[in-house]
């Protein structure tokens, strides 16, 4: 199969978030099922600042926006052993520090900024017909609507059948209805039964309404977001679409996070080999600064600090937390309250607490590597990547039954000497501190430890997996 992407991140040249991850993961495990793979993306200015090895494709882009036309080009580079990405350049969009927003706010013109990608995206098309066209998020939505509702000015890939999946349902594209001139939509198609949504447009919304089929990135996130509790908004869309809405869980990139052979971590081990784990633990300790204490389990997160991943739950129950037997680590950045908070904490309790406000891969890995328990108590969690990198390192996670968490965390039972991790179901601070607590009794029965950590090790959250399930998806929407 011809399949083409559209994202407006991936993974190594843009990425803010998960998204960036899942495509550019997906794409190679596609590619080695035997598909010609395109993906396209816009050309930031942090991508263009890197050696990439870019080529002009010496394709000029003439795009429709509102009552003029926007002009643009294209950049090409490769992905895994022969996956075409295509990079949509036109400065006075995407030539920015960052890319949707400052730290503060998001971008004015973000709904002209996506416009002109998604008829971008179908103009490179034009050239090159494929038989899949699968969107990404609100970002790429509009491909879909433009596609299926302009037809005639997209001939040549008026046929391919259209998947869209949502990463994060919280995250829709909604702008005023003062924008809706940009669209070149008639006027028809701003009603409930289309874009519209509550006066304003909702991108969306669009592709929910248009595409062919609809998947997310967990089976149980797919059930969750037809209820009033998820659905934000759009639960009766989704109810509508029921029968084409499919949740795949995300995989992981099973080379890059690999305790074997890992080249940013200490040291390398297997799940037969967990003596070596301790000496990655006594390497995290002299990173952050905090005292060698080999007998003392070491919680840790890498996360936003927002509410959504449960950093309320954190913030209350943290001075009942630091009074354990335990050293917390964490490295992250979000809300201001949250990051003045964990800095307090590290100055409180400099010889149990380490903090590190900000992103950094290196010490992300040695986190999963150096640390007993991973806690993630989001709110909502649509797949989440970071529990699964954990099972595969043997840091056993503790997370909250939602989402792609309950589909890849599976309950540890110590009475049958089963599951792979700390699950607790109601969103509540008490509850999450008790499921700590029923890892911090694990960690003191180190037969019984050990053998969960090697349970754990042992799950396959490979992306061929995962590739295996969009490919037979698409097989049902051709002859």
């Amino acid at each position: 199969m011809k399949i083409a992407m559209i994202a407006s991140e991936a993974s190594p040249f843009a990425k803010t978030g998960g998204l960036a991850d899942v495509l550019g993961t997906l794409c190679p495990a596609l590619e080695r099922l035997g598909h010609q793979v395109t993906l396209i993306i816009p050309a930031y200015r942090s991508l263009l600042g890197r050696e990439l090895a870019l080529q002009e494709t010496g394709m000029a882009l003439s795009v429709p926006v509102s009552d003029r036309e926007e002009q643009g080009s294209v950049l090409q580079t490769a992905l895994g052993k022969s996956v075409a990405v295509y990079l949509v350049r036109a400065d006075k969009y995407f030539d920015r520090e960052f890319l949707y927003g400052t730290p503060t706010e998001d971008y004015a013109d973000n709904a002209e900024r996506f416009v002109f990608f998604c008829r971008a995206a179908l103009e490179i098309l034009r050239a090159q017909p494929v038989d899949i066209v699968h969107a990404h998020d609100w970002q790429a939505a509009l491909t879909i609507v433009f596609l299926k509702t302009q037809a005639s000015r997209y001939r040549a890939t008026a046929g391919a059948k259209t998947v869209f999946t949502i990463h994060n349902l919280a995250f829709q594209g909604i702008f005023a209805q003062s924008h809706w001139h940009l669209l070149n939509l008639e006027g028809a198609f701003f009603t409930p039964q289309f874009l519209e949504y509550y006066g304003n447009i909702n991108f969306l919304k669009g592709a929910l309404v248009f595409a062919d089929k609809l998947t997310t990135v967990s089976p149980t996130y797919a059930q969750e977001i037809m209820t009033p509790e998820q659905g934000c908004g759009l639960q009766g869309v989704l109810r509508q679409r029921a029968g084409d809405l499919v949740g795949i869980l995300n995989g992981i990139d099973a080379n890059l996070w690999n305790p074997w052979t890992d080249p940013l971590i200490a040291h390398h081990y297997g799940k037969n080999s967990l003596t070596t784990k301790r000496r990655c633990k006594t390497a995290l300790r002299q990173r952050v600064g905090l005292p060698d204490k080999p007998n003392t389990p070491i919680v840790a997160m890498i996360s936003r600090l927002t509410d959504q991943k449960g950093i309320d739950l954190v913030e209350k129950i943290f001075p009942e937390l630091i009074e354990r037997d335990l050293q917390f680590m964490l490295l992250g950045n979000g809300e201001p309250r949250y990051e003045q908070f964990f800095r307090d904490a590290a100055l409180q309790y400099p010889d149990r607490v380490a903090v590190r406000i900000g992103f950094d891969e290196r010490l992300a890995h040695e986190i999963e590597a150096g640390a007993d328990l991973f806690l993630m108590p989001s709110h909502f969690e649509p797949c989440g990547l970071n529990q699964m990198y954990s099972l595969k390192y043997g840091t056993i996670p503790v997370v909250r039954a939602v989402g792609g968490l309950k589909d890849s965390v599976q309950n540890y039972d110590p009475e049958n000497n089963s599951g792979t991790g700390l699950v607790f179901i109601d969103y509540d601070a008490a509850a999450m501190l008790a499921a700590i607590d029923r890892g911090l009794s694990a960690y003191r029965d180190q037969k019984n430890w050990t053998a969960l950590r090697r349970r754990a090790m042992a799950m396959d959250f490979s992306w061929e997996r995962s590739a295996q399930l969009y490919r037979d998806l698409y097989r049902t929407l051709l002859p």
